[in-house]
């Protein structure tokens, strides 16, 4: 059952829709049901979201990877790109926020959580952080990254298949 779904994007919002519509067909056409195909197409959405707000675009001739990978237990949704100017303190932001989500026993915990934290604070450089979140409790995903020596940040969203 092993198959896989690999996209290459500009960096730019247009594109996403079309991230949309490819992850939407090909799930559709490996039979999933209409709620693992809308869970899996937002979290492709989010993370390619991510890709294009905090990527680097070498005036748009950097590109965004997406690969959707169904195996036997889990569908693993990755996305790869660029990075620019970024500091330690952002990829520790990001480990932190992913580690935050993790230390919550079910991820509606921490997504009730960002939603009171979004609702009365400032938004730190006007981001509301809950896009990883939605992906953990909306998408049933575990979440993860790391970043190569070339600078590609990778982001990866493994939903588990339930054994039936």
């Amino acid at each position: 059952m092993p198959s896989s779904l690999k996209l290459n994007i500009k960096p730019v919002w247009e594109e996403i829709d079309v991230v949309r519509d490819q992850v939407h067909k090909f799930l559709t056409e490996n039979k999933f049901d209409i709620n693992k195909i809308h869970a899996i197409v937002m979290t492709a959405s989010e993370l390619c979201e991510n890709a294009v707000k905090y990527g680097a675009d070498s005036i748009k001739k950097d590109i965004i990877s997406i690969t959707i990978d169904i195996e036997k237990n889990e569908i693993i949704t990755e996305v790869k790109n660029k990075i620019k100017d970024i500091e330690d303190s952002d990829l520790k932001r990001l480990d932190e926020t992913i580690q935050w989500i993790r230390g919550y026993q079910n991820p509606f915990e921490a997504y009730i959580e960002k939603l009171k934290h979004i609702s009365t604070k400032e938004l730190e450089k006007g981001e509301s952080g809950l896009g990883l979140v939605r992906i953990a409790y909306e998408g049933q995903s575990i979440l993860d990254f790391y970043v190569n020596e070339n600078d590609i940040l990778a982001m990866s969203a493994v939903f588990k298949l339930k054994k039936e």
